[in-house]
């Protein structure tokens, strides 16, 4: 047999102790009854995942397994120590294989931490959103900056070595001094990641009434030229302290990069399980089910689908080139040719052109790359490269 190819494994966990108030991902509070049967559920569709994605296992190799939610911290770590066993009795894992979990403070203690070890977990993901009391109140946080602390020193004591933060910008009423506060807090503990995520106010979030367009509050929100602000500030800043920047929203120290998200923007193959979890598996792009009822019954199922896209060649070219050019790194003209057996200017000459002009990207003989003005209109460059079929 040949060399296996590279995939990444997305497990949802959709229980947490609270939504928060910006929150759009399907995650929920359940009781013991509810989170053991989704675990069932979960298991099943681990199991007989290759008949329901079509692939043959033995032509692949995990690279990456993300839990993410929700907040899996609120499994009890037995829990988490199955589903990862399950995972390498079933499958192959790379011996460098990143392992990631989401955790929040307050919802971790030390013998879980310790379980996660012992289960093979080697990343953290923590988290935090804001040092600023006041802004922890209004995103719904159920933490202090100070339960944050206690949770990342715990998990550096059990000795995880790559521990990522999560916090955000462009909050209402914040400023250069609040964003800054978390920013200086945030390296007196020195993580290997920081992502650093605007906020965007979603449909049928607790934010949405008062901060959507026309919403009572919606004066508070940064304006366009605050937002690039705070942006600039979070960039700059991180990058005196040690971060380069490797994609839009993603810094790190160096050999910390996402290996699992790095594989998204790259288009490598990955199953989602669990809750309107996606995928992308032989071009064909599938989402689960958001209905607990519907995952329960069906979860190892096809009929869980509710959606099941193959993708034309000129859709995986488009999709190759707007995540791709997610990352600083770029595209590189090679690497479009090999998969595609294309030039990657003949499809995109023109618009190459006119981004060029606009200066909202660069070009050199090997790549083609966002430019920091291109960074600040990303959505407008990514919407130029999707051209559909001939």
């Amino acid at each position: 047999m040949g060399k296996r190819k590279k995939m990444g494994l997305y497990i949802h966990i959709p229980f947490c102790l609270k939504k928060c108030n910006y929150c759009d991902f399907v995650s929920f509070k359940a009781d013991n009854e509810t989170k053991e049967s989704y675990m069932k559920a979960l298991l099943l569709e681990l199991r007989d995942m290759p008949e329901k994605y079509c692939f043959d296992p033995k032509e692949y190799i995990i690279s990456s397994v993300y839990i993410g939610g929700g907040t899996p911290s609120t499994m009890e770590g037995s829990q988490i120590y199955e589903l990862l066993k399950r995972v390498r009795d079933n499958y192959r894992l790379s011996k460098d294989a990143e392992i990631t979990i989401e955790i929040n403070p307050g919802t971790v203690e030390n013998d879980s931490l310790e379980i996660y070890r012992q289960a093979g977990l080697n990343r953290i993901s923590i988290g935090l959103q804001s040092a600023n009391p006041k802004e922890l109140a209004l995103l719904g946080r159920i933490h202090s900056f100070e339960d944050f602390k206690k949770c990342y020193h715990m998990v550096r004591n059990k000795g995880f070595d790559n521990v990522n933060v999560d916090i955000m910008t462009a909050l209402p009423g914040q400023s250069l001094e609040k964003l800054g506060n978390t920013l200086r807090q945030l390296m007196t503990l020195g993580p290997d990641h920081i992502s650093a995520y605007s906020l965007i106010i979603e449909p049928g979030t607790a934010f949405y009434k008062d901060y959507s367009e026309g919403g009572s509050r919606e004066s508070e929100l940064p304006g366009e030229e605050e937002e690039r602000r705070l942006y600039y500030y979070t960039r700059d800043f991180l990058k005196e302290w040690g971060y380069h920047q490797y994609e839009i929203s993603n810094f790190a120290k160096k050999g910390k990069e996402s290996k699992h998200n790095s594989a998204y923007w790259r288009r490598q193959p990955y199953i989602g399980l669990g809750l309107n979890a996606s995928s992308l598996m032989k071009e064909i792009r599938y989402k689960n089910t958001p209905s607990t009822k519907d995952y329960l019954k069906d979860s190892n199922n096809t009929s869980s689908f509710v959606e099941n896209i193959v993708l034309s060649k000129e859709e995986q070219m488009d999709e190759f080139m707007f995540l791709g050019l997610r990352m600083n790194r770029g595209v590189f003209k090679a690497d479009f040719e090999r998969q595609f057996n294309a030039l990657l200017l003949k499809r995109y000459g023109e618009v190459i052109k006119k981004l060029l002009k606009e200066e909202l990207i660069e070009e050199d003989k090997e790549r083609i790359r966002l430019t920091y003005k291109g960074m600040d209109y990303g959505n407008y460059v990514f919407s130029n490269f999707y051209l559909g079929d001939y």
